[in-house]
């Protein structure tokens, strides 16, 4: 009864749920077409807000790493595209915010309840979960589970 309230993120080892979702720019992103490469998934509550902006600019930080690893990142809540599109120009990310209105992803990957719960996953080329962590993990740490 309080799963949303409680849950745990997806375990390790398990294939990642296929998604698709509208980018900023309302372009598609499906994790399907994404195979061969890993994938970073930052769950976050807000764009713009103190805690958010923090982690996502991390992960901007890192992208020399990033890009390295042969990663992409992907930032994921339900606000609308207008309000990624300007949290991206105000940060300058290098990464897309995936729009997930309904939080239909969200239920996928555990983390929907009354606000996001703040989790990061790394999903390897193969599609499988090889990282899941809730809170704000550092970049350099996710990414080192990058093959």
């Amino acid at each position: 009864m309080l799963d949303w309230l409680f849950s745990d993120p997806l375990p390790l080892g398990v294939p990642a749920p296929d998604f698709s979702l509208p980018d900023q720019n309302g372009n598609s992103v499906s994790l399907s077409a994404l195979r061969g490469r890993s994938v970073v998934l930052v769950f976050y509550p807000g764009d713009d807000t103190t805690v958010c902006r923090r982690q996502l600019c991390e992960f901007r930080d890192a992208w020399a790493d990033t890009e390295h690893k042969n990663t992409l990142v992907f930032g994921v809540n339900p606000q609308n595209a207008r309000s990624h599109a300007k949290f991206i120009d105000k940060c300058r990310l290098p990464f897309r915010l995936l729009v997930d209105r309904g939080q239909r992803m969200g239920a996928l990957y555990k983390i929907k309840g009354l606000m996001v719960k703040r989790t990061v996953y790394l999903i390897g080329p193969d599609g499988i979960v090889r990282f899941a962590e809730r809170g704000t993990p550092d970049p350099g740490y996710v990414l080192s589970q990058a093959t």
